[in-house]
């Protein structure tokens, strides 16, 4: 992979997990605040504290999973020989 392109994967890369985090501040927001005016309780505990804090980070562990996954590439930052010229 030529360094150009391994630039490229690495803001691919940066753009992407901006863009998650991004999506788990909203899910977050929806699932804490969206949920304070409900009133179900789950083992003592509000809807909103679970959603809030439980199923938030369950969904973030699931956003680093696939980010890990599908969008960031092992590339080896070492220059090749071919690509200073005296390659074999």
């Amino acid at each position: 992979m030529k360094r150009s392109e391994q630039f490229r994967q690495a803001n691919r890369e940066a753009k992407t997990t901006v863009l998650a985090t991004i999506v788990v501040i909203l899910f977050w927001i929806a699932a804490g605040f969206g949920l304070a005016d409900s009133d179900i309780v789950i083992f003592d505990t509000p809807i909103w504290v679970i959603g809030g804090c439980i199923v938030s980070w369950l969904f973030a562990v699931v956003v680093a999973w696939w980010l890990a996954e599908y969008v960031i590439k092992d590339v080896d930052m070492k220059e090749d020989a071919t690509a200073k010229g005296g390659g074999k």
